[in-house]
């Protein structure tokens, strides 16, 4: 139930960019001219692509935000009000990384297309436009679970969510394979979860996925900065030792005016010698 109520919300405030990816997904049987059907496909991307970071990924963001209560154990939290809530609170920053985003993805399509029709091996390089994609589309989905876990300035929201999806190569292939999967399936097999659970779904375990990762390094740094001060302690304990043998093996013989063993002074020692010698 509050993965549906939750989806039905994101449906409801992204409905512009998802009205115009269905007239997308259902144009080829619509139009029976190829150019036709391709020119109106052009022109629903350029719509979705302009309305996107101002209806959809403000309403990603809340559904994240979400999200992020049930992974962290609130299973009980408000859905309406934390969904709208959040939605106003990160509308400002989700809209400038659904600009910054959508000009990346134009970018590296304009590129694709481009190598795509180069003959010999320039065209190899569409490939690796296709590798930054899915890097860019694992990007995105930390970007979101840092944006509603972390207060944060938006650049450092995009290095963070860049670094994060470059350095854990294993935990980013399964975010994509795992949202891949539902995607495929609620597109092809049982289209009733695009407005139940799709995105819901994948927006929890994109949240769980960098929660995993944000645990594991905060336990790794919590763990080398308790190695750290054990060897800072240690190189104080032997510093320690090391001024206490150094005081040792530097104490004068005869400090000057004290008697020697003997019990005489230095200088009532050299008269008598003086004395013997005349």
């Amino acid at each position: 139930m509050r993965f549906s109520a939750i989806n039905v919300l994101w449906v409801i405030c992204s409905s512009p960019v998802l009205i115009g990816g269905f007239f997308i997904w259902t144009s080829p049987a619509m139009f029976e001219d190829p150019n036709l059907a391709s020119s109106f496909i052009r022109t629903i991307i350029l719509y979705c692509a302009i309305l996107s970071p101002f209806t959809l990924f403000p309403a990603t963001a809340a559904m994240f935000a979400v999200a992020r209560k049930w992974v962290m154990g609130d299973t009980d939290v408000a859905l309406l009000k934390t969904y709208f809530r959040s939605y106003k609170e990160n509308y400002k920053q989700s809209m400038f990384s659904g600009l910054f985003f959508v000009l990346l993805s134009v970018l590296l399509y304009v590129n694709y297309t481009f190598y795509l029709r180069q003959s010999g091996t320039l065209s190899l390089l569409s490939v690796l436009f296709v590798v930054l994609a899915f890097i860019l589309a694992a990007a995105v989905l930390h970007h979101f679970s840092i944006m509603v876990h972390f207060h944060m300035k938006f650049w450092q929201i995009v290095k963070n969510s860049f670094l994060i999806t470059i350095g854990n190569p294993v935990m980013t292939i399964f975010l994509l394979v795992c949202s891949g999967i539902i995607l495929y399936v609620s597109l092809t097999k049982f289209t009733f979860l695009i407005p139940f659970f799709m995105a819901s779904l994948i927006a929890f375990v994109s949240f769980w996925t960098f929660y995993r990762i944000y645990d594991r390094m905060k336990t790794l740094t919590e763990k080398k900065e308790q190695e750290n001060e054990a060897e800072e302690s240690n190189d104080e304990e032997n510093n320690d030792e090391e001024e206490r043998t150094d005081r040792e093996t530097d104490k004068p013989d005869s400090p000057a005016g004290l008697p020697s063993a003997d019990g005489q002074k230095p200088g009532d020692r050299g008269k008598k010698e003086q004395d013997r010698a005349r």
